[in-house]
């Protein structure tokens, strides 16, 4: 072999991962304007009255890229949906690793829920619009609530296990009740659109938190019996 030269083995090699990465980081972007843009329109027009090509002209994007992304425009309240519960895992999980006071832990956790987009009252009328409305993904929603609903549960039994939460009830009963009332009250502040959401779920909390808290006389054989709404 000459002086000098480089064996193969000894010749850098380049892995190209530039070019995907780009892709990918183009490709979310794009998801991201299409997920927005149908968002803000659902909170303008209605979720109804809102189209695909509404949609991806709002985005600046072709009509066939939607679906390259979404298979419907229905599929764009399950992405809003899992970011959601996606935002509920981690703090979930933040709870897990600290020691934060469950009731501070779940004060704070109605204010992260509702940060934004849900913080605008348009949207929330659109998306419950849409949700009792007949759409194509009726049971992929149900499947998410489960899932939400299975992750309050967790929380809930967190507290329990810590003393923290009463324990006189099943964790899932009590997980049904904070669901319904952080709902509720997202709901009922939807139709008004001011100013009050966080003072709103504040003062449902500190009510709620009434009914919570450890009872020193009370065990898991004393429960009494408690409704339930159907996941």
């Amino acid at each position: 072999m000459a002086s000098g030269s480089k064996s193969p083995s000894s010749v850098p090699t380049r892995t190209p991962r530039s070019a995907p990465d780009r892709r990918q980081r183009r490709s979310a972007e794009i998801r991201e304007r299409l997920f927005r843009a149908a968002l803000n329109l659902f909170a303008q027009k209605g979720f109804l009255e809102t189209t695909v090509e509404d949609i991806t002209e709002a985005a600046d994007v072709g009509k066939g890229t939607f679906f390259n992304y979404f298979p419907s425009k229905d599929h764009i309240l399950l992405a809003f949906g899992e970011m959601q519960l996606s935002k509920l895992e981690a703090a979930i999980a933040t709870a897990r690793q600290t020691n934060e006071p469950m009731p501070e832990f779940l004060r704070s956790l109605g204010v992260r829920m509702t940060q934004e987009p849900t913080r605008n009252p348009a949207i929330i009328r659109a998306l419950l619009q849409a949700y009792l409305s007949t759409t194509p993904v009726r049971e992929a929603m149900m499947d998410l609530q489960r899932r939400v609903h299975a992750l309050h549960t967790q929380m809930i039994q967190l507290g329990q296990d810590r003393g923290e939460i009463r324990n006189d009830l099943p964790a899932a009963e009590i997980a049904n009740v904070f669901r319904q009332t952080i709902f509720g009250t997202l709901l009922i502040w939807s139709l008004y659109g001011d100013a009050t959401l966080h003072s709103r779920i504040e003062a449902a909390f500190n009510l709620l938190w009434t009914g919570l808290a450890p009872r020193a006389n009370l065990t898991p054989s004393a429960s009494v019996p408690f409704f339930t709404c159907g996941d």
